[in-house]
């Protein structure tokens, strides 16, 4: 698989750093704007679940995220991969969902196009470990 160009990775890269901001403090201001006009995003559960289009959605998905982690959920990067629009993220995160401990694996996309990240789609390993 070809790599990334270093613009693309770059821009993933800062994109991905605003993106575990906004999941350990709840701010997502810099990682929304860093998002095309055109984005779209792909999540495997919940109200989201399925392709979602546009920044507003968008929004309204990483507020409802910071609803179920008000403590935040902290990401380690396990590895990254690329192709020439892509770059994905494996990570682990950790934190506390209602109150319980959470702790998943999942990889993140980010499709770049223009400098803006125009996709997003993660995988999670398993989605909820509620009372575990």
């Amino acid at each position: 698989m070809p790599e990334a160009s270093v613009q693309t990775l770059r821009v993933a890269e800062a994109a991905f750093q605003a993106f575990a901001q906004g999941l350990a403090c709840g701010e997502w201001s810099p990682f929304l704007d860093q998002l095309s006009d055109d984005f779209t995003f792909w999540f495997p559960a919940g109200p989201f679940k399925g392709l979602n289009h546009g920044r507003e959605k968008a929004e309204a998905f990483f507020e409802l995220v910071s609803t179920h982690f008000p403590e935040g959920l902290t990401l380690v990067v396990l590895q990254i991969a690329t192709s020439p629009t892509t770059v994905i993220f494996e990570v682990r995160s950790e934190g506390l969902m209602a109150g319980y401990p959470y702790q998943n694996q999942a990889a993140i996309a980010f499709d770049v196009r223009d400098n803006k990240i125009c996709a997003y789609r993660e995988y999670l390993g398993v989605v909820f470990q509620l009372g575990q």
